[in-house]
């Protein structure tokens, strides 16, 4: 394989002269591939959700369950673990396991016979997941240079939206067709497929460094989480994407069902229009996002966090006024808008982690902030969200469901706040 011209291998981030541009935009495109598998796998339950209702007889607190904490908790509790060893092993094969356990996992749950059944399987799918995101991210870290790594973390933030758009549109279209089962069946299998491109063309890094050189963190896990509490900066914004975990996934795996309920529009309709028109929102935001990051932390950094802060905070505006509209075509126009702003500044928070948590620990920060964000954010924001649409359309009816999304969306408010009373510390907290 091809290497560009070596300078000194260093540890962390240090590793980017190792490779072409060619080379690092094609393992990039790679790890696109992974990410939007793992978005299609996630998101593809939220257009199911009401056939399973009808078929299993359950409450919005157990779709809630199935779509949130189920997946939630035991993603979070492998996914410290698997990112200490992201931090000192061999990333790419552990990339290659999870996508295979998670798309093995999709596969099972549409053989479940009843909604326990499902659940079990479901929270096979957290497990596969949880060994995606943070050692992707790392790997990111280590193929580019700093001045392009929030570009390169945008562009990977949009593979989620690719498969969001791909599974609601997708899989709106088969599950009205075909059915839930055979839907999830359709987007389990290629899964598999990617996971063999991962193992035979990526590259792990730490293997073509100077044997003399650390290839991967010296620091036990006490001593990462110790120095990450130590940054207040780190603190503040950890708060801030729990906040947003919890506001953006307990309502948006509600968004096809708020379609159906509310606005009567019928789920292919739905799926089709509002994944592509919310794949289009974060397509803008997450490459707008990183580029616009770029350019002002180069004249002060805490425009790291300032950014950010500032796009949450516009965010909150639209994302809250969408749940008061009744008609489709309105309603997709500003959730287009209101997907702009909060994916302009999600991947543009994950560049602000990556510039304060330091290279020993770039997992392990990752998967600290996704442990939170998905216990408490994707886990209890759907179960919480149903609850609180059983409690409020009990009252009001399908109304009810509106809301409760108008509640739990709020809390992009208090994420703005967090992110950014940070970036008034950030600027001692940098390191590389």
């Amino acid at each position: 394989m091809a290497v560009a011209n070596p300078g000194p291998a260093t540890q962390g981030g240090g590793a980017a002269h190792l490779y072409t541009p060619a080379r690092r935009w094609t393992f990039l495109a790679i790890l696109f591939l992974v990410g939007a598998s793992s978005s299609i796998d996630r998101v593809v339950i939220s257009v199911l959700l009401e056939p399973i209702k009808h078929e299993f007889q359950v409450s919005d607190t157990q779709l809630g369950l199935l779509s949130g904490l189920s997946f939630a908790l035991l993603y979070s509790a492998f996914g410290l673990p698997i990112a200490r060893f992201a931090d000192r092993g061999n990333r790419k094969k552990l990339i290659a396991v999870a996508i295979s356990v998670w798309s093995l996992m999709t596969v099972l749950c549409a053989a479940a016979a009843s909604f326990w059944q499902l659940l079990l399987a479901r929270i096979g799918v957290g497990v596969g997941e949880a060994g995606a995101t943070p050692p992707a991210q790392s790997l990111i870290v280590d193929y580019f240079p700093t001045a392009q790594r929030a570009r390169a973390i945008g562009i990977f933030a949009t593979s989620g939206t690719v498969g969001y758009l791909i599974g609601l549109s997708a899989g709106s279209q088969l599950v009205a067709a075909y059915g839930w089962r055979a839907t999830l069946i359709a987007f389990g299998l290629p899964g598999l497929l990617i996971a063999a491109l991962v193992y035979w063309v990526l590259d792990e890094p730490r293997q073509r460094l100077d044997a003399a050189v650390p290839r991967g963190s010296t620091e036990d896990f006490r001593t990462s989480v110790s120095r990450l509490a130590a940054k207040r900066s780190f603190v503040l914004m950890l708060a801030g994407f729990t906040l947003y975990h919890f506001a953006a996934y307990g309502s948006l795996v509600f968004v096809p069902s708020y379609l159906v309920r509310v606005i009567e529009s019928p789920i292919e309709q739905a799926g089709l229009y509002y994944g592509a028109t919310s794949a289009l929102g974060v397509l803008i935001g997450s490459l707008a996002g990183g580029a616009i990051q770029d350019a002002l932390s180069r004249r002060d950094p805490r425009w790291i966090v300032r950014f950010p802060a500032i796009a949450f905070g516009l965010a909150a505006v639209p994302n809250c006024a969408m749940f008061l509209i009744d008609d489709l075509p309105t309603f997709l126009v500003v959730s287009t808008i209101g997907g702009i702003l909060l994916y302009a500044a999600l991947p543009a928070a994950f560049a602000a982690i990556h510039a304060v948590c330091g290279s020993a620990r770039r997992a392990t920060a990752i998967a600290v902030v996704l442990f939170f964000g998905n216990l408490l954010g994707f886990g209890l924001g759907p179960v919480i969200t149903g609850a609180l649409s059983d409690h409020f359309s009990a009252i009001h009816g399908p109304e009810g469901l509106r809301y409760a999304l108008i509640i739990v969306m709020a809390l992009t408010v208090p994420t703005a706040a967090f992110f950014y009373r940070a970036s008034g510390r950030v600027a001692e907290d940098l390191e590389d």
